[in-house]
């Protein structure tokens, strides 16, 4: 089951389950314009591709809520 984490991981900005957020294989998590415009769709950890992540559909988030787990580059991402 994806984490769904709550923030991209270059700027930090906060995401929603249904936002349009990208992740790679290890779920590394990115808003979609450092994914796009930063990153160029290649994660910085592994070298994967960013892909949308899917959306939770809102009646099952309660029973299976997101993460809170917060992770943040402490430089950001460089283009």
């Amino acid at each position: 089951m994806l984490e769904l984490r709550p923030n991209c991981e270059c700027c930090g900005k906060d995401l929603k389950p249904a936002d349009d957020a990208r992740i790679c294989s290890f779920e590394c998590t990115f808003c979609a314009s450092c994914a796009d415009e930063v990153l160029k769709s290649v994660c910085p950890n592994c070298g994967g591709d960013l892909v949308a992540r899917p959306i939770r559909p809102a009646t099952l988030l309660a029973k299976y809520p997101p993460s809170g787990k917060r992770i943040v580059k402490e430089h950001g991402c460089s283009s």
